[in-house]
């Protein structure tokens, strides 16, 4: 193993606010359009950079009146190099993207000295986020993913998130190649109305083969892009979740297949989602992490964190 060590302070028993639904948010409220649904590109821009900066600078002042810390996530999510030539990147074009986005996150955390921000780099999926394409081995996910990871560790970033991972072998290839290059990792699996990954992966059967197969090495897991009322009762059933420290969850109730399809954008209730938080903390004691994805937006944050703080 390579790199230094950094610290990963959501063990300290604190509330961190993730991000909320970033491309969706973007797209839809803003009407910033995102080919291929890619938030990256918008680094290459004075105006984008700016867009994304502010958006940071609102969790991180939500964080602040809330008085939680902040996980602040880059704006990498496609930045690998199959989404990256689609989108016309080279690897050296992409090597700068990622850099970036780390750098402006570590700017934002400087200049707000009193609120406790974490900069995770994040990971992509090589393929689709809600299908297995582009199924990978251990071994050709872990060479795949190296590159980007490298990027972010060397650009400064606290940690590595790998978001919407849908099947086992791309996620243990993530470990293996942040293990490699020296940064810690967090896994974060998409699953679907049942609860259980796109593979048809029971939730926990994941985490028990991820965490088999690299010795423990994730940081924690996380699940994202589903409603609570999709996975929530998978927690009522013996599992490793104490490994869970992390939720970001959909607004909306739609499927996958149904979100792909949407015109519009659904924002679900965010008085209800929040609610339901609550009752996900109930059963997950080790949850410290909680943001959004699909749907939601800074309001829905704000009432998850009145709502745990409340409870």
């Amino acid at each position: 193993m390579t790199g230094r060590a950094r610290r990963v302070p959501q063990f300290a028993g604190r509330v961190f606010l993730g991000e909320a639904g970033l491309e969706t948010d973007l797209l839809f409220n803003r009407g910033i359009d995102l080919p291929d649904f890619a938030a990256f590109p918008l680094l290459a821009t004075e105006s984008g950079r700016t867009t994304l900066s502010a958006y940071c600078q609102s969790l991180i002042d939500l964080a602040r009146r809330n008085r939680t810390g902040v996980v602040l996530e880059t704006a990498t999510w496609r930045a690998n190099p199959d989404w990256g030539m689609r989108l016309g990147y080279s690897p050296e074009q992409l090597d700068t993207a990622n850099r970036r986005a780390v750098t402006l996150l570590l700017e934002r955390r400087a200049a707000n000295p009193d609120v406790d921000v974490v900069v995770s780099g994040t990971v992509g999926p090589r393929g689709d986020g809600y299908a297995i394409t582009n199924a990978m081995s251990r071994h050709t996910a872990a060479a795949y993913h190296r590159p980007q990871i490298a990027s972010l560790h060397a650009a400064g970033a606290d940690l590595v998130s790998a978001f919407t991972m849908n099947h086992v072998d791309e996620a243990t290839g993530i470990v293996d190649a942040a293990q490699h290059v020296g940064i810690p990792v967090v896994i974060s699996f998409t699953v679907e109305t049942d609860g259980r990954l796109p593979s048809g992966q029971a939730l926990a059967a994941a985490i028990d083969e991820v965490d088999a197969a690299t010795d423990s090495a994730a940081a924690y897991f996380m699940v994202n892009c589903a409603h609570p009322s999709h996975f929530a009762d998978v927690f009522d059933s013996p599992g490793p979740w104490d490994r869970v420290r992390g939720i970001r969850a959909n607004a909306s109730r739609m499927s996958h297949a149904e979100l792909d399809n949407a015109p519009d954008l659904d924002r679900g209730d965010a008085a209800d989602l929040a609610e339901r938080y609550v009752e996900l903390a109930e059963r997950l004691p080790q949850l410290s992490i909680v943001g959004g994805c699909c749907g939601t937006d800074l309001d829905h944050l704000s009432r998850i964190s009145a709502a745990l703080d409340q409870a």
